[in-house]
């Protein structure tokens, strides 16, 4: 007899519930917003999230799925990154043409977003053309997620965008090697506001019991490009960030995904970043941007990449 097909989850949000992660969202990119105005040559990694920490909690923010985070630099594509604490905030200064990552992971009433916001100083032609071809990115996973392929699957079919426009997938260097997670409401007892390795207890408290319960029925929260990801889309919320690199420049985007039963939408597309695409009539490339030479990057200063920019056109 064939195995039973596994019962697809009910989707767990009301309305009222998507308004809330959408207004928390909001709130995440407004604080974000408003410290990309705020940073300037010379402000380092420490002070722009304690800045955004700051603007967080003046807003409302009561808890935080993970601490705030701020990359500048080469830093932004991850580059000679080799354990989890490389990832926090350094002394690393804002110059002139540098690009910059922000990334903050506020809760509200419990209601979580975990967001991505990439910017730059001054001119920087190498990342305009990434934060131009970034929407590819965005457009294929929702396809992707909306034709039910598996989650390692979708994480594949990025692989191969990143590999054909001539980039670095960088969103492997995170811990677990990790595209995206679920969101859930936070409903569990903890102190507010304590961190452990840089995620909230509650925070803590809540993933390791959607863990267990998913793993029990052959899903995980957390979305990478292994076996445990091998399964269709988990109606709920995802927090999605794909993230390119070309030498020494990287940018992303991190928003909410919708996943229902039979579909998928993305929780809102009034964004800085798709904001930023409706703007401009310059279109993304599908095709090849450089033939790969399969050298670790430099990780050069974008003043070098100046020089390279028709090499990824």
């Amino acid at each position: 007899m064939p195995p039973m097909a596994k019962a697809t989850p009910a989707f767990p949000y009301t309305e009222r519930d998507l308004a809330r992660f959408r207004e928390t969202q909001q709130l995440a990119y407004h604080c974000a917003e408003q410290v990309a105005a705020w940073v300037e040559p010379g402000v380092t990694e420490r002070q722009a999230t304690a800045e955004l920490r700051r603007r967080l909690v003046a807003a409302g923010v009561q808890d935080f799925f993970h601490v705030p985070f701020a990359w500048f630099g080469d830093r932004t594509a991850f580059r000679h990154f080799h354990t989890p604490l490389q990832f926090f905030a350094g002394n690393r200064r804002l110059e002139e043409g540098m690009p910059y990552v922000l990334d903050c992971a506020p809760v509200v009433d419990g209601y979580t977003a975990d967001i991505g916001y990439g910017g730059k100083i001054g001119e920087n032609r190498v990342w305009d053309r990434l934060a131009a071809d970034l929407r590819v990115y965005r457009e294929l996973i929702l396809a992707e997620v909306r034709a039910r392929r598996p989650l390692d699957e979708v994480y594949a079919a990025v692989d191969a965008q990143i590999a054909a426009h001539g980039y670095d997938n960088r969103h492997q260097v995170y811990p677990g090697r990790v595209i995206g997670h679920q969101v859930t409401r936070t409903t569990v007892r903890g102190p507010a506001g304590v961190n452990v390795f840089g995620f909230g207890v509650r925070t803590l408290q809540t993933l390791g019991r959607e863990l267990i319960s998913e793993r029990l029925h052959g899903r995980s929260p957390l979305w990478a490009d292994g076996r445990s990801s091998r399964h269709a889309p988990t109606p709920g919320l995802w927090a999605v960030e794909p993230h390119i690199g070309f030498r020494g420049v990287g940018i992303k985007f991190e928003e909410l995904l919708v996943v229902t039963e039979d579909d998928a939408y993305w929780l809102d597309d009034d964004l800085p970043h798709v904001r930023r695409w409706t703007a401009t009539t310059d279109e993304p490339t599908t095709e090849p941007t450089t033939e790969p030479t399969g050298a670790e990057p430099t990780g050069a200063e974008p003043t070098d990449e100046q020089t390279t920019l028709e090499a990824i056109r």
